[in-house]
């Protein structure tokens, strides 16, 4: 049971990853209805972090599997990457977010 939460956990992780990434792309391309779209899924997955005391939900299910608590015990990241998600992905996201403002700007 545990590696399949893993997996779905590595999946969600991906697909919020990718929004984050895709956020600055589609404001390059001018599709700015596309980057709001992709910042307002984040901000939903930001909001269900924060009422959940700063942890993916997937990780309190894991945290019934195993007594490891690794970084990385419920998904599957390398250990660092899982140990500075947040930092990582939180400042790509905010500085997504500052290129797709200026773009949105610029091109009214």
């Amino acid at each position: 049971m545990l590696a399949a939460i893993k997996v779905l956990h590595t999946v969600v992780w991906a697909f919020f990853a990718g929004c984050i990434v895709w956020i600055p792309v589609a404001a390059a391309r001018q599709q700015f209805g596309l980057a709001a779209i992709l910042s307002g899924v984040v901000l939903f997955e930001c909001l269900i972090l924060a009422l959940n005391r700063g942890r993916c939900p997937l990780t309190d299910v894991a945290d019934r599997y195993t007594a490891e608590r690794a970084d990385n015990f419920d998904i599957y990241l390398p250990l660092w990457l899982a140990r500075y998600n947040k930092q990582i992905f939180g400042s790509l996201f905010v500085a997504g977010e500052l290129f797709f403002l200026m773009r949105w700007w610029l091109s009214t």
